[in-house]
């Protein structure tokens, strides 16, 4: 049983700039994690890429000119062609044996680091002879069904079995003409008929001037996301909507761009249509597996908003200080400390800011590779929301020995590891000195703050995101939620309410939903969102008044859960 609330609302004393965790001069771009989806579902042309929402382009720091000041709010989209960073792009993929991009003298760590940065995983260390292929290999496309009989039905076998089928979710990618390139479970190489068939219904649809978003069959969705030059399908048996899916494979493409660049993927299929694009991304499939599992248990992707790790404001700013006053590096452009996927301080060039989604990639590179914690790391990332044509060079690395804290230092040049290197060891230093590292592995170690800190009995759990900040705040997991399943429940119950929240047909401000084991209150406004858990016996007008107590417990420690301010270089 559900309910809208239409009086009896939570309290209107809350106004706009003025709500927990507010930022008038926020560091990322504060943009909802459907605005993307609603551009994707109305516009006619949906095969090309959308544009992306930055606050200006890798060209444009390398190549300065009179530029007006940025104003966040006002961000014009533009569209980045290949040929944005082509010239960075043919270097890398002519210089084979450049495995690190980084000075001839590199030391013993980076030359001897394990395969499974993204510089090799995009192809650097790929034989100069296969990629040659790219433009002199003009032969017909390959089929994209198995070779023989034989082969065929072992697939139709793998598809029909147990293993394959006790799956939840799936997740596949595959290029325009079939060929396959990923999937979450299995081995594509066994499901190649499966792909062919997905990319026939995508070009059948297509004949008819059509695109082929959703599939629906009792309580099965495959949803269909269209690119350019890749087709990217989610089919699952969930409570997922179809925006949600959606949403999880935009994710999943930008990973894609985040190894390659579009620019580099636009001219691999412009040259070669049936080329198979695991050759590039051999290694990464990691990547995609890491980001795939978390957002199937993180809520900053659907509600397209970062974590920020408990700390004291004072604590904070002498963290961003101490970055400031050592990284002042030329074409430095962020300086972002995280932990235990939570930012702790992002130090930015003025009038440049992070989308939500480049940072949620960022987190998903780090957390998903253990080879960072072994030694100081100098690899290219694309960050697809600021500049999908090119890439920024990263210097990464752990600030304690416990590899609690990583340090992340973002730049368009990339033959300053040894400067950054230096830098690094400055802040490191400076973070001893003032015991921040210390106070980092306190706020990791104590897990967050715990719902009954805020004083309410009857409130469970709950998710609040400042829009302005593009920032939410969560307390740990209690009974009944401190199991896995009960957490998976509880993480259901949560993109339930959002969807239903934000549904493109009839979209609410207020939710209140009683359900069989809790009650649920979802209430956005301009300014924040705010989805809150409750017992099963907690009235409407009970859980009001405890969202609004809820409200003034998290403005009174927004310094401690938000960053307010927005250091830059």
């Amino acid at each position: 049983m559900a309910a809208e609330i239409s009086n009896d609302s939570p309290s209107d004393e809350i106004l706009q700039g003025s709500e927990p965790g507010a930022s008038r001069n926020s560091m990322l771009l504060a943009t909802d994690s459907y605005d993307d989806l609603a551009s994707y579902l109305s516009d006619t042309n949906l095969s090309s890429d959308r544009d992306r929402l930055s606050s200006g382009s890798i060209s444009e720091i390398t190549h300065p000119t009179e530029t007006e000041s940025f104003d966040p709010k006002s961000v014009i989209s533009e569209e980045v062609g290949p040929e944005v960073v082509e010239n960075e792009i043919n270097e890398q993929l002519e210089n084979s044996l450049d495995v690190s991009a980084s000075p001839v003298d590199e030391p013993a760590a980076l030359a001897t680091s394990d395969s499974d940065t993204v510089t090799e995983r995009i192809g650097l260390d790929t034989p100069t002879s296969q990629l040659s292929e790219l433009s002199t290999d003009h032969s017909q496309p390959e089929a994209c069904t198995g070779n023989n009989s034989d082969e065929q039905e072992e697939e139709v076998e793998y598809v029909h079995s147990q293993e394959w089928r006790q799956h939840r979710k799936h997740v596949f990618i595959l290029s325009q003409s079939g060929k396959p390139i990923y999937s979450r479970h299995g081995d594509e190489d066994r499901l190649v008929t499966l792909m062919g068939v997905m990319q026939a219904l995508v070009s059948v649809i297509g004949d008819g001037q059509d695109l082929l978003r959703c599939i629906t069959a009792g309580s099965h969705k495959m949803v269909f996301l269209i690119r350019e030059n890749l087709v990217l399908v989610a089919a699952a048996r969930s409570i997922e909507s179809m925006p949600q899916l959606l949403l999880q494979l935009t994710y999943v493409y930008n990973q894609v761009l985040s190894v390659l660049t579009l620019s580099q993927l636009s001219r691999i299929f412009k040259q070669r249509r049936n080329y198979d694009l695991r050759r590039l991304l051999t290694g990464a499939e990691k990547f995609f597996d890491n980001l795939l599992n978390t957002m199937d248990r993180d809520p900053c992707f659907f509600l397209g908003a970062v974590r920020c790790l408990p700390l004291e404001s004072s604590m904070r700013d002498t963290i961003a200080q101490s970055i400031a006053q050592n990284a002042k590096v030329k074409d430095l452009v962020f300086a972002i400390l995280i932990a235990d996927n939570q930012l702790i301080t992002l130090v930015r060039m003025k009038k440049y800011f992070l989308h939500p989604l480049d940072l949620h990639l960022i987190f998903n590179l780090v957390s998903a590779s253990e080879s960072f914690k072994a030694a100081e790391s100098w690899t290219p990332i694309c960050l697809p929301k600021f500049d999908s044509g090119g890439y920024l060079h990263a210097h990464i690395s752990y600030m304690d020995e416990e590899c609690r804290s990583c340090l992340l230092l973002l730049t368009v040049d990339r033959d300053v590891f040894f400067t950054l290197s230096e830098c690094k060891e400055k802040i490191r230093e400076r973070l001893v000195k003032y015991k921040c590292l210390a106070a980092i592995a306190e706020s990791v170690d104590q897990n967050g703050y715990k719902t009954s800190q805020v004083g309410i009995p009857e409130l469970r759990h709950f998710l609040y995101k400042s829009r302005s900040a593009a920032q939410f705040s969560c307390p740990e997991y209690e009974a009944p939620y401190h199991t896995a399943d009960q957490r998976d429940r509880l993480f259901g119950l949560y993109q339930f309410l959002h969807h239903r929240i934000h549904s493109s047909s009839r979209p609410l401000k207020i939710l209140f939903h009683v359900g069989s084991h809790e009650t649920l209150l979802g209430w956005v406004t301009s300014g924040f969102e705010l989805y809150a858990v409750f017992g099963p016996l907690v009235t409407k007008s009970a859980a009001i008044n405890s969202v609004n107590k809820l409200l003034k417990w998290i403005k009174k420690e927004e310094d401690r859960f938000f960053i307010l301010n927005s250091p830059t270089f």
